[in-house]
């Protein structure tokens, strides 16, 4: 791989506008390279006449002068052997360094100026940022230092209440520190000229001769330098296994986010903040966690910025060897001492902290085991396995082979012109749907992560997934091709079912599949053992409560991007709703559907649908308030009008009247213009009429901006494809419950090309404002920090 793609493939994403621009500063080399092998090719004039062609070269001066103090002789050796100069120079009380290219005279020369110009650019702009970074992540620094002497004293507080030993035996600890200091004083006085205290060894001279001459007062004051010494290396290591000072603890209060309901209801019923420290195991473990989470997220980013220090010191050595080569100059040396004696290459801030925070989480937080706490600080990328491959491939197979079967189970049997056609599309069709919608959504899912890989979209971050545990596309093909190999096989087995001929009672095992299969799924889903993706599995349940019992959660993009997933899944909503008619009030051992015709079936038909845009809704209103955003109101209020709209379009399907009608097309229509205008221009970013690509965004992911313009005219026409449930249109005389199914499956490709851009947009939202870290909450607040 060539260091060009290299590089790019190691950039932070976030980040990536802060890196030496290796790609432009190669564009210009190649100016550089065209230009002398065009000056090569005219140069076919004979030997004798380079001299007087060399008396026609512009005068370039007889010194040569730099924006700094310094000038070099053009007529020194130095000039042959380093072509450039490069200066440090303050502008603005900021300190810059400049080049300045020694051969302007030469041919081509303003070409080589140029590129100079612009590698001072951007090595200006890399130090820069890396000081900016290193100045935020020593300033964190020291409020993580306040977090552990605070977290150390509580400990003592919970593990010791009656108090640290030590403290009460002081004095003890002061008359031992001096024994040991007499003690160790009479030894070194044994020890020779030339050792070192360190070095004590134990010498047998004979007797000694007491005197006072001056080889004795020697001796005496050197003894008393070396007792001095020895008392203050012992007060020094004392000092090391003293524990932190409790009254640390008095100016201390806890931090309590709003992460629970419990908390939620206080704030809304003003209820005071409990913030005082209370000593107990499960605040402790509660505080020790949330350290574990700053530590990792911090030491994340001292691995982040050391990574980018030394990425872009190599991109400069190979940009300066390509210079040297089509240049037949020797200039990178020159330039290279710049860069290792500047900031970006010298400072060693970061590699000194990284060795800080590995000593303090090994000793606090994985009880001196390296091996575990450098597991939790470095975890390991997620390894792409040859099995899941494979097995992502045979479920493929075994789905298309099943899809087959049943077309030809279908065609052979007549089963479409069958009597029982309408009964079985009444009953069992909607079960086995649920399936179908389900399989869809992960399958786009899937592709958007591809997608999202492929364009370098930093979704794992967006998403606050722990690192290496993230799904790639590969896991999530996987996972949706085993479900629609187990439905198709369910639908298989229950088309084969047969008839009582004297009861006419339909055989109640094969009509329970679908629900054994139901069961089968939420109990993977619920699974506490550490298989089939866990993690993963936790972390959508997790957001899924959240979303179900917003607004007494806060809200988070994970939670609120779900939200919008559940949106796109009504009729899938409805199919559970089905199940519990079904299965519940008995129809499913005579295969009769007689939910509709039930009032209580109906009521529910308006509530379910509504339950992902009601908790949305409440999610955007508790932003509102939260963060005083007026955009998330106005985001409220369209959901509000969508729930308008889709209890008319309900109210429609049931009564079947001209009033419904009007009020269900008018809601509806409404609903679907403003949310189309919500997608394209604010969870898509486009439309923008001054940005530099007409009509879209000022910056793009993908080059071609046909898909943009292409992705904004499908969506709107998959946005109005609802109102086909008020007009009813009719298409290739499709039984009702297949249309249901053909709308609600559009409406699901729609969120899948939805999901792409509204990452893509969050991605470069985050990226212009270089967001590439998790803000981890603390545990403790200090007063002297709440006062500033």
């Amino acid at each position: 791989m060539k260091f060009g793609k290299e590089f790019a493939a190691q950039m932070v994403p976030e980040w990536q506008g802060a890196y030496m621009d290796y790609d432009y500063l190669k564009t210009l080399l190649k100016d550089i390279q065209s230009f002398n092998q065009r000056t090569k090719q005219q140069q076919s004039v004979p030997h004798g006449l380079k001299r007087s062609l060399s008396m026609y070269r512009a005068f370039s001066g007889l010194l040569v002068h730099r924006h700094g103090q310094h000038s070099i002789d053009p007529t020194s050796p130095d000039v042959e052997e380093h072509p450039i100069f490069v200066n440090s120079v303050n502008r603005n009380g900021s300190e810059k360094y400049e080049t300045t290219f020694l051969m302007q005279g030469d041919e081509g020369g303003e070409y080589e100026l140029v590129y100079f110009r612009r590698l001072d650019d951007e090595f200006n702009k890399v130090d820069k940022f890396y000081k900016s970074k290193v100045a935020e992540v020593m300033q964190e620094a020291e409020t993580l230092n306040k977090q552990m002497d605070a977290f150390i004293a509580f400990r003592i507080k919970v593990e010791n209440p009656q108090g640290w030993p030590w403290q009460d035996r002081s004095h003890d600890m002061t008359r031992l520190a001096s024994a040991v200091a007499a003690s160790t004083a009479m030894l070194a006085a044994s020890i020779p000229a030339g050792r070192s205290v360190e070095h004590m060894e134990i010498i047998d001279e004979g007797p000694s001769v007491h005197g006072d001459s001056d080889d004795d007062k020697k001796d005496t004051a050197k003894q008393d330098i070396e007792s001095q010494n020895i008392e203050k290396l012992v007060a020094n290591k004392l000092k090391e296994h003293r524990p932190a000072p409790l009254h640390i603890l008095d100016r201390v209060k806890m931090n309590n986010t709003l992460a629970t309901p419990g908390s939620t209801i206080k704030v809304f019923l003003n209820a005071p903040k409990q913030s005082d420290l209370k000593f107990n195991r499960e605040n402790l473990t509660r505080v020790e966690n949330k350290l574990k989470r700053a530590f990792v997220e911090f030491y994340r980013k001292l691995l982040l910025l050391k990574s980018y220090s030394f990425l872009n010191t190599l991109a400069f050595s190979k940009i300066m060897k390509k210079y040297d080569k089509i240049s037949s100059r020797d200039a990178s040396k020159s330039y290279m001492n710049m860069v290792d004696g500047s900031y970006l290459g010298s400072s060693e801030e970061a590699t000194k902290l990284m060795e800080r925070v590995e000593a303090t989480f090994i000793k606090h937080f994985a009880n001196s085991n390296r091996s575990k706490g450098m597991n939790i600080l470095r975890p390991k990328a997620r390894k792409q396995r040859h099995t899941t491959t494979f097995y992502t491939g045979f479920f493929a197979g075994c789905g298309f082979a099943l899809i087959v079967a049943l077309i030809l189970i279908i065609r052979a049997r007549h089963i479409l012109g069958h009597d029982g056609t309408d009964q079985y599309m009444e009953t069992m069709f909607p079960l086995y749907s649920l399936f179908g919608f389900i399989v869809l959504h992960t399958v786009l899912y899937a592709i958007n992560v591809y997608f999202w890989r492929r364009y370098r979209v930093n979704y794992a971050f967006i998403f606050g997934f722990k690192q290496g545990t993230e799904l790639g596309y590969r896991e999530v093909l996987l996972v949706s091709f085993g479900l629609a190999v187990m439905a198709l096989a369910s639908v298989l087995s229950n088309l084969d079912m047969e008839m009582d001929p004297k009861t006419m009672d339909y055989k109640a095992f094969t009509e329970i599949v679908p629900l054994i299969l139901v069961v089968v799924v939420i109990v993977i889903l619920f699974l506490p053992f550490n298989i089939l993706y866990r993690s993963s599995r936790f972390f959508f349940l997790n957001c899924l409560f959240h979303s179900i019992l917003a607004p007494l959660y806060k809200v988070r993009l994970p939670d609120f991007f779900l939200a919008d997933q559940l949106t796109s899944q009504i009729q899938a909503f409805r199919s559970l709703e089905f199940y519990i008619c079904y299965y519940g009030w008995g129809d499913f051992r005579h295969r009769k559907n007689s939910c509709n015709s039930n009032d209580v079936f109906n009521t529910f038909s308006y509530i379910v649908a509504v339950i992902p845009f009601w908790s949305r809704m409440l999610q955007c209103l508790r932003r509102f308030f939260e963060e005083k955003d007026t955009l998330q109101g106005y985001n409220a209020g369209k959901y509000f009008i969508t729930i308008v709209a889709l209890c008319l379009r309900t109210a429609y399907s049931l009564n079947r009247g001209l009033s419904w009608e009007i009020l269900a097309l008018i809601f509806s229509v409404a609903a679907a213009v403003v949310c189309t205008y919500w997608d394209l221009v604010y969870d898509w970013g486009l439309l923008q009429r001054h940005s530099r690509n007409r009509w879209l965004r000022d910056k793009l992911l993908i080059q071609r901006k046909s898909v943009y313009f292409g992705a904004m005219v499908l969506n709107v026409l998959l946005r109005f494809a609802w109102l086909q449930t008020v007009f009813n249109f009719k298409l290739f005389d499709l039984h009702r419950q297949n249309m249901i199914t053909i709308v609600a499956s559009l409406e699901i490709i729609r969120r899948g090309m939805w999901n792409f851009f509204r990452l893509e947009n969050e991605h470069l939202n985050n990226a212009e404002n270089y967001r590439a870290f998790k803000s981890v909450p603390l545990p403790f607040n200090y007063e002297e920090d709440e006062d500033e």
